[in-house]
């Protein structure tokens, strides 16, 4: 089943990723992993900026006191309003880098890194609050990827993108446990990569390789998927003043010719109702 997608911001991202909505900017944030480059785009005025970082940025998140989170190649680390950088995390390990990251309903960063040669085993995920404490919830990680929560915080959806899963834990006080499957991709329809969670609880996975977006209600059965021309979709977001309108990020490396809209942002007006996400505590 088709979408009804628009191109929100044309562009030509190496590998876009990470949409988050900022209901305090009214901004949508996403970014190019590879390009080195954070965007922001505003639906009301169609205003964009770019901010180029100095290391391959996994992802970027609002914070509570205002600034960015931002996953990195090197660790995790602070923007104060101000432009001012600091680390908050900092562990360079060669071959690695960042990848996918979120905000858990407490404010604590769950943050996903993964080898440039996606050496199985090689990523990690860690769970880091604004006080400084670090912790790795998961060691052996090939490709972690989208994370995401129930409405009422008790659940958590992971993938690591290798495994064609999503996979569920129980979620209590910034701990997981009972790691279970919620689906499994099929052969043939691309690799789980980006998630969010709906206000009905229902998972919405961008499918590498797979040019779709697909809908799992909480009892993990399909019952939507929105198809898209490009086949690098990488990750989706609820955005707009009513958290109305799925935004897609997409992806050009690899493709040996590219359609127009690989790279873009894209968004489907109307596509569901999504919850607002914490900003970082920190």
């Amino acid at each position: 089943m088709s979408g009804g997608y628009e191109v929100a911001v044309r562009a030509e991202a190496e590998l876009g990723e990470g949409p988050t909505w900022d209901p305090v900017t009214g901004r949508l944030i996403w970014l190019d992993i590879l390009g080195m480059r954070v965007h922001t785009y505003d639906p009301a005025t169609g205003r964009r900026t770019v901010r180029r970082t100095e290391q391959h940025v996994g992802a970027v998140k609002p914070r509570t006191g205002g600034g960015l989170v931002l996953n990195l190649r090197d660790g995790v680390g602070l923007l104060d309003p101000d432009d001012s950088f600091r680390w908050l995390h900092h562990e360079p390990v060669p071959g690695r880098r960042a990848n996918d990251a979120a905000v858990a309903p407490d404010g604590s960063l769950w943050a996903g890194t993964m080898r440039y040669d996606e050496a199985p085993g090689g990523g990690t995920l860690t769970r880091l609050t604004g006080a400084g404490a670090v912790e790795t919830v998961l060691p052996d990680v090939t490709v972690s990827n989208g994370t995401g929560w129930s409405p009422d915080g008790r659940l958590m959806y992971y993938v690591d993108t290798p495994t064609r899963r999503v996979d569920v834990f129980d979620h209590d006080g910034g701990r997981v446990h009972d790691r279970r499957p919620f689906v499994e991709i099929e052969e043939g329809a691309g690799f789980p990569d980006g998630l969010t969670v709906d206000a009905d609880g229902c998972v919405w996975v961008a499918l590498w390789d797979g040019g779709a977006v697909r809908r799992y209600t909480p009892r993990g059965e399909l019952d939507r998927v929105i198809g898209l021309p490009t086949p690098r979709t990488t990750a989706c977001a609820f955005g707009g003043a009513g958290l109305t309108d799925l935004y897609v990020t997409t992806a050009r490396t690899g493709l040996p010719a590219p359609h127009p809209v690989a790279g873009s942002l894209l968004v489907v007006p109307g596509a569901g109702q999504g919850v607002a996400q914490p900003a970082f505590a920190g």
